[in-house]
């Protein structure tokens, strides 16, 4: 029997006597990890502002928030579902509700095949075929390829495991436009380059529950000298990426490329200052890994605020 086998997840409070009402729905609102659709919206609305040059259809707006959340939700539930064994294991993970009982393993899979139908049939009605298209398969592939094919198997699992979440900026960009273009292919790059040094720091920090459990994030089967030049090799990449969508698609005014200039010189300092310090072999909480994973948030924040704002000043 494996190590993961040897602790069942979700037999803490099955009876429903022990599964309040209002603890139970929160439980299934924390399938969806709204801290990471948060980011996803952040990611396709500003999209939306670029595509219309301006402001765009407000209920459009909407329509895509709500089926953005129920697609990455039904995502999320499902990623949720198929890890629960792993994530009994794991101290950053035991409390989530399918460990813990509060919900069930079964309502968990129904849960994620609902609001996955669900977004689906949102998108195609309400926005249009194409990004609802795109919507199933960011589905499809965050489920499949990176959940059930690359996590547990290869170190490569966040890179390619990323591309469901880049997808957001093709759906924003084909609710407005119903087709695609180079905008967002270049956006979609940034949040691909975006990716890895982003969770790779969070990663080093929780090292130890990956390895614990047999998932090979880089930081677990790699020191930390060889992630964070990984780490500066991503960033310098996603920087020059962001500043292509000034030149030479030639999709924005001056204010894009002054914000994107700011604020990847300022994530360049915090990727080779991280990079400094695990050369110099600093380990422990004078790595200070968590200082560029908290920052990675801010960055691609105030980066799609600017992507927003700049069709203004265009």
């Amino acid at each position: 029997m494996t190590a993961v086998e040897s602790r069942p997840a979700g037999v803490i409070g099955t009876g429903s006597g022990h599964r309040p009402f209002g603890a139970r729905v929160m439980g299934f609102v924390a399938l969806t990890k709204p801290r990471i659709i948060e980011l996803l919206l952040i990611t396709t609305v500003p999209v939306m502002f670029l595509a219309a040059g301006g402001v765009p259809d407000l209920w459009l707006v909407l329509a895509t928030v709500v089926g953005g959340y129920l697609s990455a939700g039904g995502a999320n539930a499902l990623n949720m579902y198929i890890d629960r064994d792993i994530d009994a294991l794991m101290h950053r993970t035991e409390q989530r509700p399918l460990v813990t009982g509060l919900v069930s393993p079964r309502e968990g899979l129904v849960f994620g095949i609902t609001l996955s139908v669900v977004s689906t049939v949102w998108f195609w009605t309400l926005v249009n075929p194409l990004s609802a298209a795109l919507s199933l398969t960011a589905i499809l592939y965050y489920v499949f390829v990176y959940t059930l094919g690359l996590k547990r198997r290869t170190a490569q699992n966040i890179v390619w495991g990323g591309v469901a979440g880049c997808l957001q900026v093709f759906i924003g960009w084909s609710a407005v436009r119903n087709e695609l273009a180079w905008a967002p292919f270049v956006l979609f790059l940034v949040l691909f380059f975006w990716t890895p040094p982003h969770y790779w720091p969070l990663s080093m920090k929780v090292k130890d529950d990956y390895a614990r459990v047999g998932v090979p994030m880089l930081p677990v089967v790699a020191g930390n000298q060889v992630v964070a030049r990984q780490i500066v090799l991503y960033s310098w990449v996603m920087v020059l990426t962001s500043l292509t969508l000034w030149w030479p698609l030639g999709e924005t005014s001056w204010f894009y490329p002054v914000v994107a200039t700011a604020l990847g010189g300022f994530w360049l300092k915090e990727a080779h200052a991280l990079h400094s310090r695990a050369k110099a072999g600093i380990t422990g909480p004078k790595l200070k890994e968590m200082r560029l994973f908290h920052w990675s948030i801010t960055y691609a924040t105030l980066l799609f605020v600017a992507v927003a704002v700049d069709p203004f000043l265009h």
